[in-house]
């Protein structure tokens, strides 16, 4: 970000930003609704009878925020969780990290 303030002034950045109101997202999110159009497309011609598919269907939903994961404990408890399920082995001290520190 600091580079692109560096190099482009604000007047440029205000023009981007009408160019894509007009013509749409630049970038990843522009191939996402590409692809989720061809998705839906593809979709709905091997469907059978029942809701017609959309490309709203297929695009993926970036930054939920939130997912409950507040703080370290919580996230470390979460990884140490799935590391058991698929059977992976704990390496940190004594199972867990003395004051937090793996």
């Amino acid at each position: 970000m600091p580079e692109l303030l560096a190099r482009t002034s604000s007047a440029e950045l205000t023009e981007w930003m009408a160019y894509e109101r007009v013509t749409g997202p630049l970038g990843p999110e522009r191939m996402d609704a590409l692809f989720a159009t061809l998705a839906a497309t593809v979709a709905n011609t091997a469907r059978a009878k029942g809701r017609k598919a959309e490309p709203k269907d297929f695009m993926p939903k970036w930054d939920q925020g939130d997912k409950g994961l507040t703080d370290w404990q919580q996230m470390l408890d979460a990884v140490k969780s799935y590391n058991r399920q698929i059977g992976g082995t704990d390496l940190t001290t004594k199972g867990g990290a003395a004051g937090g520190d793996a």
